[in-house]
C-alpha cells in the first residue's frame, strides 16, 4: 500500500514524542553541550600516538617505520626519521620520530594507520570537537598534541588495551629472557679458551717426576767386576808379597 512506510515512521515518532516523558530510553536526543553521548568503545575519529610512562617523548612506541605514512590513503601522516637511537618499551635500541604531524582537516578516519602499525603505536581518538577558526596551523596536530598515555587509551577502548599490554609484556619477557641468554652463552665462551690450559697445568705440575737414567755399561760395571781380596792361609794371616 503507497505510504505504508510513513505512516510507520510517523507512529515511531509519536511512540518516542509520548515515551520520552517517562521512559528514558525513548530520549533519542540530548541537550548538546550541555549533555553528550558517551562514546562506544569503538568509535573513532582521528589518530592519537600511544607512550607508555610519564615522559610523552621518551616513552613513545613508535618508531618512525613510516609504514603508516605510506599506507594512509590521503596521505595526511608525515613523519621525519630521528639520526640517533632510543631504548622501545623492551629495551632494544630504535629510531624514533623527529617529526610526526597528521592534518585532521585531511584525515578520513579510516584506521588503516591503526591495523598496519606493527608497534600499537597509533591509535583511534574519540574526540570530535575539533572545530577552529583557523583551518591550516591549528588543524596540522604535532608529535605533542598526538601523544596521550596508555591510561588514556584504557580509557577509551579498555578491552583492546588490555589484550594490547598483555602481548607487549610478554614480548618485553621473551626479549629480557634472550638478552640473558645470549650474555650468559657470551660469558661461556670467553672463559672456555682458559680452562683448558688450568687444567695441563695442574696435571704437569701433579704428574711425578722421572728418574735419570744411567748409561749402558755402566750400571754393573761395579757388581760384575767386584774388587779382588787377596787369599787368606789356612791360618788366617794373609801372605806376604814377594818382592
Amino acid at each position: 500500500m503507497l505510504g505504508t512506510g510513513l505512516i510507520k515512521g510517523l507512529i515511531e515518532t509519536g511512540r518516542n514524542f509520548v515515551g520520552s516523558y517517562h521512559d528514558e530510553a525513548r530520549l533519542t536526543t540530548v541537550e548538546y553541550p550541555e549533555e553528550k553521548i558517551p562514546a562506544k568503545e569503538n568509535g573513532r575519529n582521528f589518530p592519537f600516538l600511544v607512550f607508555d610512562g610519564d615522559d610523552a617523548q621518551a616513552g613513545l612506541r613508535c618508531v618512525a617505520c613510516q609504514i603508516c605514512e605510506k599506507e594512509c590513503p590521503p596521505q595526511c601522516i608525515y613523519i621525519i626519521k630521528s639520526k640517533d637511537k632510543k631504548p622501545d618499551y623492551a629495551g632494544k635500541p630504535q629510531l624514533y620520530p623527529a617529526t610526526f604531524d597528521i592534518d585532521v582537516s585531511v584525515c578520513m578516519s579510516c584506521q588503516i594507520c591503526v591495523e598496519v602499525c606493527p608497534f600499537e603505536a597509533i591509535k583511534m581518538d574519540q574526540v570530535f570537537e575539533l572545530s577552529t577558526t583557523d583551518r591550516f596551523d591549528k588543524l596540522l596536530l604535532k608529535k605533542t598534541d598526538l601523544a596521550k598515555p596508555n591510561t588514556y587509551f584504557h580509557q577509551l577502548h579498555p578491552t583492546d588495551a588490555a589484550e594490547i599490554d598483555v602481548r607487549l609484556a610478554d614480548e618485553k619477557r621473551k626479549a629480557e629472557e634472550k638478552a640473558k641468554a645470549a650474555a650468559a652463552a657470551a660469558a661461556a665462551k670467553a672463559a672456555a679458551p682458559a680452562a683448558p690450559a688450568k687444567a695441563v697445568a695442574t696435571v704437569a705440575l701433579a704428574s711425578p717426576q722421572p728418574k735419570p737414567t744411567e748409561a749402558p755399561g755402566v750400571t754393573n760395571a761395579v757388581s760384575a767386576n767386584p774388587p779382588s781380596t787377596p787369599p787368606t792361609s789356612p791360618s788366617g794371616t794373609t801372605p806376604e808379597a814377594k818382592p
